[in-house]
């Protein structure tokens, strides 16, 4: 049997933790976490972690500054912003320079963040690093 992948997805609403948890569980093992402070905590502790997937607009820290910090710590990692706004300068600028892989839309569509993991990890173990 294939191991799961381990997903992190940062929301700052429960309701759409909740709803990602319950799409995803049966592809990935997933872990959620209420804002980009606790996502750094798990990630300090928990190193089975492949996959990141922020939301954009959060109190404190919003997705891109929690994927920088992330990626301080673990850089080998994947990172997806997802938001239901439209592109921002900020996103745009984080995915030309690989600081993210992929921005997806709310409501979110379950078989593009499958495909995209898997054409992510695909790529990661062909030979692509994170910038």
């Amino acid at each position: 049997m294939e191991d799961k992948l381990t997903l992190l997805y940062i929301d700052d609403e429960a309701i759409n933790l909740k709803l990602f948890e319950i799409n995803f569980k049966k592809k990935y093992d997933v872990i959620t976490a209420p804002s980009g402070f606790d996502g750094l905590e798990i990630l300090d502790a928990n190193k089975s972690v492949s996959v990141v997937i922020s939301d954009m607009r959060m109190p404190g820290m919003n997705g891109i500054e929690f994927i920088n910090k992330a990626r301080e710590k673990s850089n080998d990692l994947i990172y997806f912003i997802l938001s239901g706004y439209d592109v921002t300068e900020e996103i745009s600028d984080a995915c030309k320079r690989g600081v993210i892989y992929k921005y997806f839309q709310k409501p979110f569509n379950m078989r593009e963040i499958e495909d995209s993991i898997k054409e992510a990890m695909d790529i990661k173990t062909s030979g692509w690093s994170a910038s």
